[in-house]
């Protein structure tokens, strides 16, 4: 299998990560297609159009193009987008018809979140394809965490999990969840997690770093992230008082994500002036993803409390550039994280366990090099180029397989 469609509905790997919906899936879809094509792979991400500027079809690289797909309204909000699925998979299945009246059919579908899962769904029957599906989020785990969602969400991951001939699990963790919450066929569930490139994210001089980003002196941590409820910025922000060092600073990158990011970066604003941190708080707007490497050099520490993650990306960009990472203990951060070598993982979500542990690392300098290093080291078991060939052995291995039937 050589030639693949991916289907990306709610973003596009050409938007800039950390605000809006653009977060780890765009960096994960970028990433993903290119090393396909480096590979000898051809694919084509289908996204939903949300802004009128692009042209229909973007050649980002040889053997990689997006192609804007316009359903609904440009400005819609995530939450009314499985309004415009049926629209949005007419017009995709329009093109793969075309591609293969024109000799250049497609061989598989690989469906990114839910709301393409959905998509590739349908497409899977009506054009007799292999589905491969990778959902970075779970409804039924982010319930357990207290972000519950639509009904309608959890019938479709259900609905998709059941009809994926392949589903793949960024992490043992998430194939554990698969199964538990959703039934999900072991056999059918592949562990593939993403990758890091090292020509960007590699260990570098911190004070060159700061220089760069116009940070001085004193302890840095850093939050990397869009600022939803999820990512728990307002956990890293009681951390930074907990810790009650005066010329601590912490740096949050990333914007305000979804219909409750305005509301929530109100809020957490409010609390570093209530806590009296205003001058200790720096807020930066979201940034080019590979320019990201240079803020991870610039601090002592990442600071990650995230709900759910379903692998973490970020953190394995941090420690890939030789920072150890503070992150709460679920999905698949309990894999990147090695406790007490490479950072740490946090039961619970008390201010004061991320402050003990990032205290442990800010005073003991001679551990914390040791434990950067160690990062730096095991972030070399993941890259891109090794996560294509295994997507590519699997999709390989689905053309000798029948299709999964749910009907």
């Amino acid at each position: 299998m050589r030639r693949i469609a991916v289907l990306s509905l709610h973003t596009s790997p050409l938007v800039q990560p950390g605000s809006g919906d653009g977060g780890g899936m765009n960096v994960y879809v970028r990433e993903l297609v290119s090393a396909l094509a480096q590979a000898g792979g051809d694919a084509t991400v289908f996204v939903r159009r949300s802004d009128p500027t692009p042209p229909e079809t973007v050649e980002v690289e040889p053997g990689v193009r997006v192609v804007h797909i316009q359903a609904g309204q440009f400005d819609l909000a995530k939450e009314d987008l499985p309004g415009i699925v049926d629209e949005f998979t007419d017009q995709v299945a329009e093109h793969l018809i075309s591609a293969d009246l024109e000799g250049n059919g497609y061989d598989g579908l690989l469906a990114n979140y839910w709301l393409s899962g959905v998509v590739g769904h349908r497409l899977k029957h009506e054009l007799e394809l292999p589905l491969t599906t990778v959902f970075h989020t779970l409804a039924r785990v982010k319930a357990e965490t207290g972000d519950s969602e639509p009904q309608r969400r959890l019938d479709a991951e259900a609905e998709v999990i059941a009809c994926s001939d392949v589903i793949l699990a960024n992490s043992e963790e998430e194939a554990h969840q698969l199964v538990g919450l959703y039934g999900a066929v072991p056999s059918r569930i592949e562990v593939v997690p993403p990758g890091v490139d090292h020509a960007f994210f590699s260990p570098g001089f911190q004070g060159g770093a700061r220089d760069a980003v116009g940070l001085g002196p004193g302890p840095v941590l850093l939050f990397v992230g869009r600022i939803q409820p999820l990512k728990g910025v307002d956990v890293a922000i009681r951390t930074l008082a907990e810790l009650g060092r005066r010329d601590a600073r912490l740096v949050v990158v990333g914007g305000a994500s979804g219909r409750e990011g305005p509301d929530e970066e109100r809020r957490v604003r409010d609390l570093v002036a209530g806590l009296g941190l205003s001058d200790n708080v720096t807020f930066v707007p979201p940034q080019p993803h590979h320019s990201l490497s240079t803020w991870y050099r610039a601090a002592d520490v990442l600071v990650m409390p995230s709900r759910s993650e379903s692998f973490g990306l970020v953190a394995l960009e941090a420690a890939a550039c030789g920072i150890p990472v503070v992150a709460a203990a679920v999905g698949g951060l309990r894999t990147l994280v090695d406790h007490g070598r490479t950072g740490y993982l946090v039961e619970g979500r008390e201010p004061g366990d991320y402050a003990g542990h990032v205290a442990t690392l800010l005073d003991d300098a001679a551990s914390a090099t040791e434990m950067a290093a160690a990062a730096a080291e095991r972030s070399w078991s993941y890259t891109w180029s090794a996560t294509a060939s295994r997507l590519h052995r699997i999709c390989d291995d689905l053309t000798f397989r029948s299709l999964v039937d749910c009907s």
